[in-house]
């Protein structure tokens, strides 16, 4: 097997494991919800589960991010892409290829040094969890930097063979064109 083909089926990998990740995260949610209505009907208490529930709503949606783009499942207008020639269409991915890259990776440089002073001054939640904000927060990195490998993977992609590697959907297909 090439090297070309090990670095996609790598990336491949890596986009589906981050997407079943965020799907782990939204049944870890339902599961949290369940606990607590349970603990509220006996009587105890489950301190922290609002808390929980939303690092793993974070989680799952930074997670899902790259996975949903290579799937078409982000928002596109393609009314320009298709008004234009093939040409024009390519320069215009091309561009917001780029600067969706460009945003993404700028993001994550930013979201790095959240999680890395969280983590230097032991910062920790206000709720009654008291979990140091580094442990979230690197799952909200983590989604944040396959989203930028993700968008700089189909920008070289397009770069080299004219095409991105996004899947539309028929349904998408049917009312747009």
């Amino acid at each position: 097997m090439t090297m070309a083909r090990r670095l996609r089926a790598a990336l491949d990998f890596l986009y589906l494991a981050s997407g079943v990740l965020a799907a782990l995260c939204l049944v870890a949610i339902l599961v949290l919800i369940v606990i607590q209505m349970v603990a509220r009907w006996t009587g105890e208490v489950f301190p922290g589960a609002p808390d929980y529930a939303g690092y793993a709503m974070a989680a799952a949606s930074f997670l899902a991010f790259a996975s949903a783009l290579n799937h078409g499942a982000h928002i596109r207008v393609s009314i320009l892409l298709n008004a234009v020639g093939n040409r024009a269409a390519r320069w215009l991915e091309i561009w917001c290829f780029g600067i969706g890259s460009l945003i993404a990776w700028y993001f994550v440089h930013f979201a790095w040094r959240f999680v890395y002073w969280s983590w230097k001054f032991h910062d920790v939640s206000q709720g009654q969890d008291r979990t140091a904000l580094w442990v979230p927060q690197s799952a909200m990195l983590a989604g944040a930097v396959i989203l930028a490998i993700a968008l700089s993977d189909n920008l070289v992609h397009l770069i080299f063979t004219g095409r991105h590697r996004l899947r539309t959907d028929v349904i998408e297909q049917s009312f747009g064109e």
